[in-house]
């Protein structure tokens, strides 16, 4: 153990990186767990020995069984009908699909029921007989009613349930190829259920198939028949609208239209003549009584033109003859009027009726057609579901599944699982994890100190001395020990601590010294007479105050002969020459502490302590005091003003950080300031155990 001075400085600077405080970080995980190796190694060991355990004598052999079916995807119909009776899909999702068919609740229910799987216990535990002394017994023997037998249904579905547990589907990546793999703990059970789950998928393949060409039959049929109806209703309609009305049809029609277009082109020209006779019958009838120039212009005539020379000259043949020619043309185109009249009339009732009889034929004929369409669609239906009514009859005893079983499964030569290799391994490396999440864990929860760094950490303080366990059942023992043992780790310990105490301050060497700590019970007195001890070992003149006056424990480790201590020093009742005695167990000068009525934080804050501990400086080479703990009583912040250093005791995996934190803010509160912190009652074994083997190895070395 190195107990020297430690002048660890605190980086204080931002120089470090967070790449640097990572490495300290990894670098202190690592020491952390190596530090707890024997836990580590325990924790390992065990979680082998309970993987072996498990794995030769706890785990239940099991066996697994694969078969593989291959896809069709490509499947040849000999009856062209791929509305009704398909191959699979070769997409992923059509893939995914026939896996969860492969693992569905009916077709592993119609495993169950062919292969009687309700009677294995493996897959049925109600047929495995409880203990004698179990909770269920116990429990039926309460209430009888809950012992009644389950209804078969519900034993049929846990079982189905505890069979899918055990049965795995899955598609060869990038084939049609898929894989049926089934656990068991009997190998033959395993490629039976394998094999006959292969087996159970195609049949109702053909199954599926099968209903589904029964099913589209049975339509089909239905549907024929309807249409054989409707078929012959609209013949029946058909030949009924036929005989009920004139033969026509479209090339009658259309000459019925060219002949109403002759009529109607020979009216217009009738209209014509009629306009041009009515109008030579008007303009004869107006010029009848005018002059015979006028006349025979008007008339227009040949024989009036030759005969109106002489009607002119006043001949009376001429004029007769002129006359009755006019006459006679006037008539004559009054006939032609009214005989263009009545052609006229004639041709348009002939148009009218002509056109009435289109219109109707054309409405018969629209009427007649739409009975043929009719009936044509319905003769190409009924002819269409027809056929496929035949097709589908013919398809019924030729349906072939989708799916072939590529290759059976066959039974296995070994267990496929416990794998026994596999859980040790995974047991060693568990364990291995497990025991350096305990020692880190540990680490993380551990609010005491056990490496001096840790206490510098907290602290901002150097550790100036560590000492070691002194086993003794009283405590005169310990001085005993240290003198009859100068060489034992604990003396090392001691000198180490004076010398680090005393090389504090090169330039002022401290002449007295306070020993103190956090709370009662951390070595503070025992560190005391040691320092004590020591300093007088060097030849020095050397005086060891009780300052703790209301516990006054000086007498468990020496006998003095007499009653006055500090209190009669500082009250002047007797001189300080008078007031000590000489300890030869530890070769120097002892002052005892006193009851007093006073309050002790009050005495030591008086000048005449002050002036005491002037005078102790002029009259010894060193001055020890040893204080009351800091956190009970405010003694030790009194008397800390007036010494020269302070050593502060810090109990090993004992005293917490609140309690060291705390103690050490009082001090600095009142502007005390520790020279060092000594880490005391270090349990060597409790090193070792606690993974600081190190500590053992040093302090061997140097104590033999």
């Amino acid at each position: 153990m190195d107990g020297q001075m430690s002048t660890s400085p605190k980086p204080d600077t931002a120089t470090l990186s967070a790449t640097s405080d990572r490495e300290v970080d990894i670098a202190n995980l690592i020491a952390t767990i190596w530090r707890g190796k024997l836990i580590v190694i325990g924790v390992a060991l065990l979680a082998l020995i309970v993987g072996f355990v498990y794995a030769y004598f706890i785990a239940v052999p099991v066996y697994t069984a694969h078969a593989t079916i291959a896809l069709e995807s490509r499947q040849e119909q000999i009856v062209d009908i791929e509305s009704v009776v398909t191959g699979l899909s070769s997409e992923q999702s059509s893939l995914n699909t026939e896996v969860e068919v492969l693992r569905s609740r009916g077709l592993i229910g119609d495993l169950v029921d062919d292969l009687n799987l309700t009677e294995d216990p493996e897959f049925n535990p109600a047929l495995i007989p409880p203990p004698r002394f179990s909770l269920s017994r116990l429990v039926a023997l309460i209430r009888p009613g809950d012992g009644d037998e389950p209804d078969a249904e519900a034993v049929r579905d846990d079982v189905v349930d505890n069979v899918t547990e055990v049965i795995s589907a899955s598609n060869v990546r990038q084939t049609f190829v898929f894989r049926i793999s089934v656990v068991t703990r009997d190998r033959r059970k395993s490629a039976q259920m394998a094999n006959r789950l292969a087996e159970l998928y195609i049949d109702d393949q053909v199954d599926v198939k099968f209903q589904r060409t029964e099913k589209a039959t049975e339509w089909l049929s239905d549907r024929v028949s309807e249409l054989r109806i409707q078929l012959e209703d609209a013949e029946t309609a058909l030949k009924s609208f036929s005989t009920s009305t004139d033969l026509i049809s479209p090339e009658g029609l259309f000459a019925m239209n060219r002949q109403i277009k002759e009529l109607r082109d020979r009216r217009s020209g009738l209209e014509e003549t009629l306009a041009t006779s009515e109008a030579a019958a008007a303009r004869l009838e107006a010029n009848s009584g005018a002059e015979f120039e006028i006349r025979a212009r008007e008339a227009e005539d040949t024989l009036l033109v030759n005969l109106l020379p002489d009607a002119s000259a006043g001949d009376p043949r001429a004029q007769d003859r002129f006359n009755d020619r006019y006459e006679d043309l006037r008539l004559r185109a009054q006939q032609e009027a009214i005989r263009a009249k009545q052609q006229l009339a004639v041709l348009d009732r002939s148009i009218i009726e002509l056109d009435k009889r289109i219109e109707r034929q054309s409405t018969e004929l629209v009427r007649l057609q739409q009975y043929q369409r009719e009936a044509e669609a319905n003769r190409l239906i009924y002819e269409h579901f027809l056929g496929r009514l035949k097709e589908m009859s013919v398809q019924e005893g030729i349906q072939q599944a989708d799916s072939r079983v590529l290759s059976h499964a066959v039974v296995p030569s070994g267990p496929s699982a416990p794998r026994k290799t596999v859980i040790m391994a995974m047991a060693l490396v568990l364990g291995t994890f497990g025991g350096a999440g305990l020692v880190l864990l540990r680490e993380a929860a551990q609010n005491t100190f056990r490496a001096p760094e840790a206490l510098e950490k907290l602290a901002g303080i150097a550790v100036i001395g560590q000492i070691p366990l002194i086993a003794s059942r009283r405590r005169k023992n310990v001085l005993k020990y240290l003198a009859e043992k100068p060489n034992s780790a604990a003396a090392e310990a001691v000198r180490n601590l004076r010398t680090s105490i005393l090389l504090a301050d090169i330039d002022n060497p401290p002449k007295v010294i306070m020993s103190t700590s956090s709370i009662p019970g951390e070595g503070k007195t025992t560190q005391s007479l040691a320092m004590a001890q020591n300093l007088a070992g060097l030849g020095k003149n050397v005086l060891l105050i009780e300052g703790d006056i209301r516990k006054r424990v000086f007498r468990e480790y020496f006998e003095l002969d007499t009653d006055k201590g500090l209190i009669a020093v500082l009250s002047g009742e007797v001189p300080l020459s008078l007031a000590v005695r000489h300890v030869e167990a530890l070769n120097c000068d002892v002052l005892i502490g006193e009851q007093s009525k006073v309050n002790a934080a009050d005495l030591f804050s008086s000048e005449r302590f002050q002036a005491f501990l002037d005078d102790c400086r002029q009259h010894y080479d060193y001055v020890v005091v040893d204080t009351p703990p800091v956190l009970p009583v405010p003694d030790a912040r009194v008397i800390g003003q007036f010494v020269d250093a302070i050593m502060y005791a810090v109990r090993w995996d004992h005293t917490t950080r609140r309690q060291v934190a705390e103690g050490l803010r009082s001090l600095a509160n009142v502007g005390v300031k520790v020279s060092g912190l000594v880490l005391t009652q270090i349990d060597g074994k409790g090193m070792k155990r606690y993974g600081y083997g190190d500590y053992k190895a040093y302090d061997s070395y140097y104590s033999e």
